[in-house]
Order: C-alpha cells, then sequence, then structure tokens
C-alpha cells in the first residue's frame, strides 16, 4: 500500500487546502518529551485537534449532524484509495502523526470491532511501517455511527519503545495501572487467526465484567513488523477525565493518547500539564485495577 498511499498524499496535498493545511500545522506543532514513572509521554500541541478532543459523541448531537465519514458528504477534493471491498483510506486533514490516514468502511454502519479484530490486523500488516489503531464509540471515536480505524506513521510511537520490557519476551501480557500508568493487555504473535480470537476472548470478558454492550469501553491499537503482530488493548472506565469538564486541561485521550502521544491543542495545556496530571489522568479513565486483575487472571490461565 506505501506507493499508494505516498501518491495520494502527494495529489491530495496539492488540491485539497485542508489536507495543505493540517500537514502544515503538524510541521509546527511543538512536543514536550516527559517522564512519567519510568516511561516517556510525548506531549504534542497541535491546535487543529481542538474540533476532534471536544467534539460532541452524545447521541442527540450524532444525530443532528450529517456524518462526515460518509462518501456522500465528504469535500468534492477529496478522494481516497481503496483497501478492499469494504475499508476506504483517506487522508486524515487533522493529523496527529505523520502520515495519519483514516480507513473508513463503505457504509454507514456504527462504530464495533466485533468481528473486526482479524480486519484489523490485515491493515497493519498492509502498512508495516504504520500503527493502526480502533477507538470504540464511547471512547475516542469521534464519529460512533460510522466504522472506522485510524492509522499513522511509527516513527513516533512511544508505547513501541516500552513493549520488550513490558511483554518480557511472552506472547500476552497484562499489565496494570500500578506498572505503567494505564491497564493494557498486551498480544503478541504470527498467526492472526489466533492471535484475533484471544484478543476477541479479551474483549468478551471485559464485556461481561463491566456489564457493557453490546461492546466495552475500549481502544486498540496494532502494528506489524518481522512477519508478527503487537497489539494493545486498553481497557477503559469512562470517556474523558474530570480536568476536562472542568476546564482545567482539554484533553480527551483515546488509542494515540494510551500509546504515549497525548494531544493538548491548547498553548496553556500544553505549558502547565505535568506529569502527574497525566499520571492522573490515566489513571482516572483506565479501567480499575480489581475489574482488571480479575479479567487478566482467566485469560492468563487459558493462554
Amino acid at each position: 500500500m506505501k506507493p499508494q498511499l505516498d501518491e495520494l498524499f502527494a495529489r491530495q496535498a496539492a488540491r485539497w487546502p485542508l489536507l495543505a493545511q493540517g500537514i502544515e500545522g503538524l510541521a509546527r506543532a511543538a512536543t514536550r518529551t516527559m517522564r512519567v514513572g519510568w516511561f516517556d509521554v510525548l506531549v504534542r500541541h497541535i491546535p487543529h485537534r481542538v474540533v476532534s478532543t471536544t467534539a460532541a459523541v452524545d447521541r442527540e448531537s450524532v444525530l443532528k449532524r450529517p456524518c462526515f465519514l460518509c462518501a456522500a458528504n465528504l469535500p468534492p477534493e477529496e478522494e481516497g484509495v481503496q483497501f478492499d471491498r469494504d475499508f476506504t483510506i483517506y487522508c486524515n486533514p487533522f493529523p496527529i502523526v505523520e502520515r495519519h490516514v483514516t480507513i473508513v468502511h463503505r457504509e454507514h454502519t456504527a462504530q464495533s470491532i466485533a468481528h473486526r479484530v482479524g480486519r484489523m490486523l490485515e491493515l497493519a500488516a498492509a502498512l508495516p511501517d504504520c500503527f493502526v489503531v480502533y477507538n470504540g464509540p464511547e471512547c475516542g471515536a469521534s464519529a460512533p455511527d460510522h466504522m472506522h480505524f485510524q492509522a499513522g506513521a511509527r516513527a513516533l510511537f512511544p508505547i513501541g519503545n516500552d513493549t520488550e520490557r513490558l511483554l518480557l519476551g511472552r506472547s500476552f501480557r497484562a499489565v496494570g495501572a500500578a506498572e505503567y500508568g494505564r491497564n493494557v493487555f498486551l498480544f503478541r504473535g504470527r498467526d492472526r487467526s489466533a492471535l484475533a480470537d484471544r484478543m476477541d476472548r479479551a474483549i468478551e470478558l471485559l464485556a461481561r465484567a463491566t456489564g457493557r454492550r453490546p461492546e466495552p469501553m475500549i481502544n486498540i491499537a496494532a502494528y506489524y513488523e518481522s512477519g508478527e503482530w503487537t497489539a494493545y488493548l486498553f481497557a477503559r472506565s469512562k470517556h474523558r477525565p474530570a480536568v476536562f469538564y472542568s476546564g482545567q486541561l482539554t484533553v480527551s485521550p483515546a488509542a494515540i493518547d494510551f500509546c504515549g502521544i497525548l494531544v493538548v491543542p491548547l498553548a496553556r495545556d500544553f505549558e502547565s500539564i505535568t506529569a502527574d496530571a497525566i499520571a492522573a489522568i490515566f489513571r482516572e479513565v483506565t479501567l480499575p485495577g480489581q475489574q482488571f486483575q480479575e479479567i487478566a487472571g482467566k485469560l492468563e490461565r487459558e493462554c
């Protein structure tokens, strides 16, 4: 897919002013590396992300607006590259990282990972220099009414630097917030079907434990390298932290934030945010430790 995407970005940057502005804005983005415990978080000040960060995603608001991912509602300048019969890849005009794309289902169908983990892993294999992410409809998807993934260049991907220390040579490990600031299930494997089955099992156990149907609050990230996939499943308890609603910090963590790139669209927040504040935000929105450990125990026994 790389040649097709390179050509798409070149064409779209020349013909689509909004994308050109987004690429220019990303080039000007300021980034701070903050040490939170033993790991790094990259805090990125990207003003054009304020719309996504503050997006109203309640059912009433979503029903009132036209779906901005449906082909009929796209800007006339926007074009994509077909991935398969179901998904089309578009340049994201509000990028967080280089080569940020949105991978959109051709039908207007609800955001749901059910029966699609394998498809997500296929995308990761087709985009080997990228990470692919999925945001659940209640915890980060700005279009919860339309199925989509996102992907971006893996040059900036802090969790990737932490993975070997976290996995400790295993194919599966549950890492709690006490160790890593957020609760995350880590998976690694060469068999796509087996890996997808294990991830589906984790999602089902989360749904049972939390009572959230049809889908628990989750974010997922995955990448493919040297013939194997590495995937991260973040278990959530809430969408946004208290500091978002109080106006103290305009942050709304989703998959990319949990992977160590915390998007801060307002300059005042970029200057004032601290490592302690980041740790508190992650702890607040991640699944409570007792629930996480119970699910982790079941998955460990099954592996």
